[in-house]
């Protein structure tokens, strides 16, 4: 799994009544079971053990994980909805406005105003949309049984992340407005650099410093679970030490793991849950997975992109603010791209644009996660155990979608397509995997 946070919402949802049609279709599952020792001469048929090994979950909890996906799907589109009509909201009441004359009342420093503009804006964004994050994040998960925590425990780590928010949101706001203010005429490119410069020191702090506010890492101390785990990492040039354990089931039962941070603070976590659940040769191909990105060198390329791309919203910001404060800012009290009033319309041409972008981001992510799966089969050697893994995965992402579906929803493979990469490798190592296990 990737260090990246969240990028916003996609075209998709625009499509979402269309796709309807499409995300109905599955596979019917034929096969009964999968020969799990079978002879180097026997033909081994791919669809027949994808087939197999889809029918293994019962239909019940198919039915429950692709209602909980699906439903997903509708999420998205009222999260950009409802974002978009509290910006507009601020606009249009010029309570925008307000919050600026507010900031500039409380301090005459001006890097301190917009620091206070931004607590302000976080606060009522933040209040505002607490039902649907309440229901989103809380009341959905339990219902889909996906949810350790209390509520209490929940709001805790809420609270941490407000916090967390209020700081370095503060201070990549204010590097931004500082950017607008200072450069006029090329704010949007030092803008998007400061966007990625930021990304990546979030990388690099993250697994370090921030991620243990909200989860308890240990040390693995399994040796029986380690050393293979580290002799996998020495074996594929990864200069790893130790390997970390994080309390993740006190949220949730999903299983997880990751190689996160660069540059020196690569840390390989995998969670409590894994070593719960799975057996060594399952660790191991999930584990085999995080490495890929690692030797691959996804992080990197994520810098050569998500740049990129920062660039490219950073230009449309630009052109759509010009144009927007050219109709609106009079009545919206804004007085220029640099007043901290334009924050709103800031936050809702964003929305848009990653929203459009969705579908973009979702192929990138998804096509790094499909080469990390692949390397993991490689370095693993376990095929069975990584459909093992992917059906464990199945019971919040839907197993089987149809083809569209999955480009436009999905920011990893489906089911489907990791049992059949699993099975396909195996398929084509099927000597060698019957010698290497007799």
């Amino acid at each position: 799994m990737t260090a990246k946070t969240k990028i916003s919402r996609g075209i998709q949802l625009a499509l979402i009544i269309f796709l309807s049609v499409f995300s109905a279709a599955g596979h019917a599952s034929q096969s009964a079971g999968i020969a799990q020792s079978q002879s180097p001469r026997t033909a081994f048929d791919v669809k027949a053990a994808v087939d197999a090994y889809l029918a293994m979950m019962p239909a019940d909890a198919r039915a429950r994980s692709d209602a909980y996906f699906e439903g997903g799907y509708w999420l998205l589109l009222w999260d950009f909805l409802f974002g978009s009509g509290i910006a507009l909201f601020l606009l249009h009441t010029g309570i925008s406005s307000k919050m600026r004359d507010s900031a500039e009342r409380i301090t005459h420093y001006g890097p301190l105003q917009t620091f206070v503009y931004w607590a302000e804006f976080l606060i009522i964004t933040t209040l505002a949309s607490f039902p649907l994050t309440a229901y989103e994040g809380f009341f959905r998960e339990r219902k889909y049984g996906l949810m350790n925590q209390t509520f209490s425990g929940w709001l805790g780590d809420q609270a941490k992340a407000f916090l967390l928010g209020i700081i370095l949101g503060g201070i990549l706001i204010m590097v931004m407005f500082g950017i607008v203010r200072r450069l006029p005429k090329t704010w949007s490119v030092w803008g998007s650099v400061a966007a990625i410069v930021f990304w990546m020191l979030s990388a690099l702090t993250g697994p370090v410093y921030i991620a243990p506010l909200f989860n308890q890492y240990i040390r693995l101390q399994d040796e029986r679970v380690r050393e293979p785990i580290l002799s996998l990492a020495r074996a594929n040039g990864i200069p790893a030490t130790d390997v970390w354990e994080v309390d993740a089931s006190r949220q949730s039962n999903r299983v997880s793991a990751n190689v996160s941070g660069f540059l020196g603070t690569e840390r390989i976590t995998l969670n409590d849950n894994l070593l719960k659940r799975c057996t060594l040769p399952e660790i191991e191909t999930v584990m085999g997975h995080e490495m890929g990105h690692y030797v691959l060198n996804h992080v990197y390329k994520d810098i050569l992109f998500f740049g990129i791309e920062a660039l490219v919203f950073f230009a449309f910001l630009k052109w759509s603010l010009n144009r927007s404060l050219a109709r609106w800012g009079e009545r919206w009290k804004i007085r220029g791209v640099g007043d901290t009033a334009v924050l709103p319309l800031a936050v809702l041409l964003g929305s848009v644009f990653f929203f459009v972008m969705t579908p973009v981001n979702n192929s990138w992510t998804r096509v790094q996660e499909y080469e990390a799966d692949i390397f993991g089969l490689n370095a693993a050697r376990e095929p069975d155990a990584e459909a093992r893994v992917d059906l464990m995965l199945g019971e919040y992402r839907k197993l089987d979608p149809g083809r569209l579906e999955e480009i436009l929803f999905f920011d990893h493979p489906s089911g489907r397509t990791r049992i059949t990469a699993a099975m396909r490798w195996k398929a084509e190592h099927l000597s060698e995997l019957h010698s290497e296990r007799n």
